[in-house]
């Protein structure tokens, strides 16, 4: 007997993962980078100037970027 190779069509990803899904990651990434953001501008230590908020929203959007990126 001949092993045949069988090659399927991709199926359909589900309407979670094709619509939901992306909007709860946008929704959760621009909600941290917002709320990041906000923060760092309320606690805004004298002497820093706008490094602080800067670095602030660079690495919440880092980190959105790393978490959230694959979806």
């Amino acid at each position: 007997m001949m092993d045949i190779d069988i090659k399927s069509k991709p199926s359909q990803p589900c309407w979670y993962e094709r619509y939901a899904q992306p909007c709860v990651a946008e929704l959760l990434g621009s909600t941290l980078f917002i709320f990041i953001g906000c923060l760092s501008v309320i606690e805004d230590v004298e002497g820093t100037g706008r490094l602080q908020p800067a670095l602030a929203h660079g690495l919440a959007l880092g980190l959105t970027i790393a978490i959230l990126g694959d979806i």
